[in-house]
């Protein structure tokens, strides 16, 4: 979902004129009638890694975009809300699960859309998963059944593929990055981005 571009005033319906506010640097929707500004920021997409004796859980979504194909819980936080609460509150609503949210695991940036994924590694407090409303099912799939073709977007891959990785190298890291899209390609295509901007830090024993 891309970050829409404001067409009226939110204070008083007018239509808005593209321009460079005094002291700006860049077009803004401006109210030709009030003079409200209106900005358009990136929105904060949080979640949760749950793993249980060698499996993580995955959601089968039921609602567009990407209805049908799987993802760890995530959804945007709301207003009032921490990154951590969000990411516990998306998980339930998804998922059915009561998590306890351990580390932050990966935060990246997808500037061509205008979002910010941050997603946490987080375990059961209780055994109970059940789909909830935008999921037509949620279950365990061990690292080697991952269906990686029907993942539901390239930074879902992305950060399951950091997962993976650093399981199976036995190391415990937090990854932050931007996922470049080529301009060329699909963009639900993970091979189509720049996987290069990537910091991976170790966390101190």
């Amino acid at each position: 979902m891309i970050v829409p571009i404001p067409v009226h005033c939110m204070a008083c319906g007018i239509q808005l004129k593209n321009e460079i506010p005094p002291g700006e640097d860049r077009l803004r929707g401006v109210c030709p009638d009030c003079g409200t500004i209106h900005y358009r920021n990136p929105k904060v997409v949080v979640g949760t890694i749950i793993e249980d004796a060698g499996r993580v859980l995955l959601c089968r979504r039921a609602i567009e975009p990407a209805e049908g194909l799987w993802t760890p819980p995530a959804g945007f936080l709301e207003m009032s809300e921490s990154m951590e609460a969000g990411a516990a509150r998306e998980t339930m609503e998804e998922a059915g699960a009561d998590v306890a949210i351990i580390r932050t695991f990966a935060r990246i940036d997808l500037t061509r859309i205008g979002q910010v994924h941050e997603m946490f590694l987080a375990r059961l407090k209780s055994p109970e998963v059940t789909a909830g409303a935008e999921s037509l099912e949620v279950k365990w799939f061990t690292w080697d059944e991952i269906p990686w073709s029907e993942l539901a977007f390239p930074v879902v891959e992305w950060i399951l593929r950091l997962r993976a990785e650093d399981l199976a190298s036995d190391q415990d890291r937090i990854h932050r990055g931007c996922l470049h899209w080529k301009e060329v390609g699909s963009p639900l295509s993970l091979e189509n981005y720049d996987l290069n901007d990537i910091q991976s830090l170790h966390l101190a024993l």
